[in-house]
């Protein structure tokens, strides 16, 4: 005889045992390349929005000390996957570290000087004469004489100050210095908290491409766990389309996964301004023409060799493209042609400030 808790207890296992949902999540280690802030905010958008669940993982995010701090910690093992600047992938590689990425999260690191919003400069060779800040190992340091070079400045006729990330802005706000160096993704929030305005030349602009933040896994995860690779790929990538059209929803949603980056009085328009840039670096003509995330051998190519001219070191070796990154988990995640313009139109406000 069939008693109501039998019919009870049958129906409520039957979902699970026919399609396997009882299953646990696999416990996944993620690490950002700084601390949890709006250039990153795709990661927990992925997290808070079910897409690593959908692929049966459960991901441990956990903060960065640096880009080539988070390639070194995932190529070492430390953790299977991580994010961080597509460069720092490539130093780390020609280093004998099998980090490879799996998918572009951007096409512009946002490389740049930045000047106050009331400077007087006006382009790059407006600064001879006058003062940058940098910090020596800032990412985008080691590439400013070929930046100088290609945008006409003579550095020579430059007053360097070195100093730490956090002074650097702080110099450039008292007008201690005419202009700094370093990622307007990271700069451009903090002087939005101090309520300033703030405007850039990204060396992109003169020909300096370098892409942003890849998705990082090791060789050997790749090639043991190609399913895995997968779901961590496309997760990130539906987050990004996800950040393309929903940025108001997607900050929300990191500041419930985040609330203490709630507590300044500036604190979601931070994030808001470190999220939209990213979004803008995410539209490019790779992720436009295939998919979003797709990478480009030319560019890989050029980075390499970059990486290599001024970040090599004895012993480094150039690493094969082949063994830098891989495309074969883009291609699913799209937008439609209607959705690219309101993504367009949606960053213009970030776009003017790298005009």
């Amino acid at each position: 005889m069939l008693t109501r808790r039998t019919v009870l207890s049958t129906a409520l296992a039957a979902p699970f045992i026919s399609t396997g949902r009882a299953q646990a999540l696999r416990k996944v280690k993620f690490t950002l390349p700084w601390v949890a802030e709006g250039s990153n905010a795709v990661a927990f958008v992925a997290k808070a929005n079910g897409y690593f669940a959908e692929a049966g993982l459960d991901v441990e995010i956990s903060r960065g000390f640096g880009s080539v701090a988070a390639a070194q910690a995932v190529g070492s093992g430390q953790f299977e996957f991580g994010m961080g600047a597509a460069s720092a992938g490539i130093q780390q590689a020609a280093k004998g570290l099998p980090v490879v990425s799996i998918g572009c999260l951007g096409y512009d690191a946002t490389m740049c000087l930045a000047v106050t919003g009331e400077s007087p400069v006006r382009q790059p060779k407006d600064l001879a004469g006058k003062s940058i800040g940098g910090t020596v190992n800032s990412g985008e340091y080691p590439f400013l004489p070929a930046f100088a070079k290609a945008a006409g400045l003579d550095l020579s006729t430059v007053k360097l100050v070195t100093a730490d990330p956090n002074v650097r802005q702080r110099l450039l706000m008292e007008g201690q210095v005419d202009a700094i160096c370093g990622f307007g993704i990271s700069i451009a929030p903090i002087f939005v908290a101090n309520n300033r305005k703030v405007r850039f030349m990204p060396y992109s602009a003169y020909g300096l491409k370098f892409y942003n933040n890849a998705i990082f896994t090791r060789t050997e995860v790749l090639k043991a766990e190609p399913a895995m690779c997968e779901g961590v790929a496309k997760a990130m990538l539906k987050a990004t389309k996800f950040c393309l059209l929903n940025r108001k929803e997607a900050v929300a949603t990191f500041l419930k996964q985040v609330p203490e980056a709630a507590l300044s009085a500036n604190g979601p328009k931070t994030i808001e301004t470190g999220l939209g840039i990213f979004a803008m670096t995410s539209i490019g003509t790779p992720s436009r023409t295939v998919a979003v995330g797709q990478t480009e051998d030319a560019d890989y190519a050029y980075m390499t060799d970059m990486v290599m001219q001024y970040l090599g070191a004895p012993g480094d070796k150039p690493p094969a493209l082949a063994d830098l990154y891989t495309n074969r988990f883009v291609g699913d995640v799209k937008l439609t042609a209607d959705e690219w313009a309101k993504a367009e139109a949606d960053v213009k406000e970030y776009r003017d400030l790298f005009a």
